[in-house]
């Protein structure tokens, strides 16, 4: 536990370089009143908070009266994302508004590592030690209304961070700042007292243990590897006959609202499946979000997979033949996206690492309609299997990575180049030969006939 003080990249990027483990994540406390945590005394380098210390921390503040608690929340945090974006990315930080307010408040501490299970039950934790007023803000333009005769308590859920570009993590870590940064002016602003806490539900990598931890090629499900959660389990009644899974699932409308699907997916399993089909020959795996994002209703993706028999290879193929996005039960807006290459034997499940409507990604999804240019979408870590599942367990699954990458081609084009000039230039020397004859001072010179 450490007071904060001074700029807050490098006080946790000197202080605490052995607490970035993955398996925790920070949490940054701040209050209007400055003797809430004047007392808290630091603790070792390393030092790792226990729940019991992190409920303890809180319980001063909340005792404080009156009372008036913000909770942020992010959908991951880790230190990594504190050191590298806290110091200038482009022309400002994205975190510009958080260093600020941890410099300046009365009274703030800095928890670098707490286990993300104690922060994934904070809020149940919060909400049964006191008479709140239970305010839930999802999205940036909701108003703030207090509760002058109860202590209020404000469940912020920041918009996830989507782990697809750089770009794309520095402006929606600018967006969460921003709205941090507004929150708090204003309830300083109105005078009302308070103390917020910011963290992540989850740490942005991910790991079984800390033995696992410095591995860190890609593994399969089929091998048993460390996965965030279990997949997605779609059965027809009886037996399982799809398997899906991803660590990062988003779609962007009109390349400016991202809507995070990961969560509904994967943790929670909140989406709806009952309307997916399966058979021998066609599958289809449905998911029916319900109001995943501002302005929209429902959203339902489906997956449409084919196992059908190729001559060529005397064997049976299954592949993702298409995917399609249908936004608030209207068919006709309906975006649709055909694979490149998305295939495995039959027996087989589907891996690669990322995949989406980029060109930039090893399986691309190409729009097959006018609407689908006004839609994104990105999975990492992307696993699905729609036959042949045997124990509700993913068969061996075959990667969408080629032994013949661009690289190697490259390589090999550039070496062929090389070799077909040094064969050259052997070749020439090997032709090099001697004059018959050779100028002699004490005899006639040599006569070269000029002729036209």
């Amino acid at each position: 536990m450490y007071p904060f003080s001074g700029f807050l990249p490098c006080f946790l990027f000197v202080l605490c370089p052995g607490v970035l483990a993955v398996s925790h994540v920070p949490v940054l406390l701040w209050s209007s009143e400055s003797y809430v945590w004047n007392s808290a005394s630091a603790t070792h380098k390393g030092h790792v908070t226990s729940n019991d210390e992190l409920h303890r921390l809180l319980q001063s503040a909340i005792t404080s009266t009156p009372t008036n608690l913000v909770l942020f929340l992010q959908d991951t945090l880790s230190m990594d994302d504190f050191t590298y974006y806290s110091s200038t990315y482009g022309n400002e930080s994205p975190l510009r508004n958080i260093q600020i307010i941890m410099e300046s408040s009365p009274s703030s501490l800095v928890l670098p590592a707490v286990d993300w299970k104690t922060v994934d039950g904070l809020q149940g934790h919060l909400q049964t030690q006191d008479d709140w007023n239970e305010l839930r803000i999802n999205s940036f333009d909701t108003p703030v209304e207090l509760d002058k005769d109860r202590p209020n308590l404000f469940i912020v859920n920041l918009q996830p961070i989507p782990r697809s570009s750089e770009m794309n993590k520095a402006e929606a870590f600018s967006g969460n700042d921003e709205y941090i940064g507004n929150l708090t002016r204003e309830l300083s602003e109105r005078g009302v007292p308070f103390t917020a806490i910011y963290s992540g539900i989850r740490p942005s990598k991910v790991f079984k243990s800390l033995d696992t931890a410095p591995n860190l090629s890609r593994q399969l499900l089929s091998t048993g590897s460390a996965e965030k959660y279990p997949p997605l389990n779609v059965t027809n009644g009886t037996t399982t006959c799809i398997l899906f899974y991803a660590t990062t699932f988003t779609v962007t409308v009109n390349n400016t609202k991202l809507i995070d699907l990961t969560n509904a997916t994967f943790v929670s399993q909140s989406v709806n499946t009952s309307s997916s089909e399966c058979s021998d020959s066609n599958t289809t795996l449905s998911l029916f979000y319900t109001s995943p994002a501002t302005g929209l209703d429902n959203l339902e993706i489906r997956f449409f997979m084919t196992n059908r028999f190729y001559t060529g290879s005397a064997r049976k193929w299954f592949k993702i033949q298409s995917i399609m996005i249908i936004p608030n039960q209207q068919m006709e807006f309906n975006a649709t996206f055909d694979t490149t290459y998305a295939s495995a034997p039959e027996e087989y499940g589907y891996h690669c690492q990322q995949v989406g409507s980029s060109r930039l990604y090893p399986e691309t999804f190409v729009p097959a309609n006018s609407a689908a240019n006004n839609w994104a979408i990105y999975l990492y870590e992307f696993q699905i299997q729609g036959f042949n599942i045997k124990n509700n367990l993913f068969s061996y699954a075959s990667d969408c990575s080629t032994f013949f990458t661009p690289a190697i081609w490259m390589g090999l084009v550039s070496t062929i180049i090389l070799l077909w000039i040094l064969a050259y230039g052997i070749f020439m020397i090997m032709q090099l030969s001697t004059n018959d004859k050779f100028d002699d001072s004490k005899s006639q010179a040599l006569s070269v006939p000029q002729t036209d």
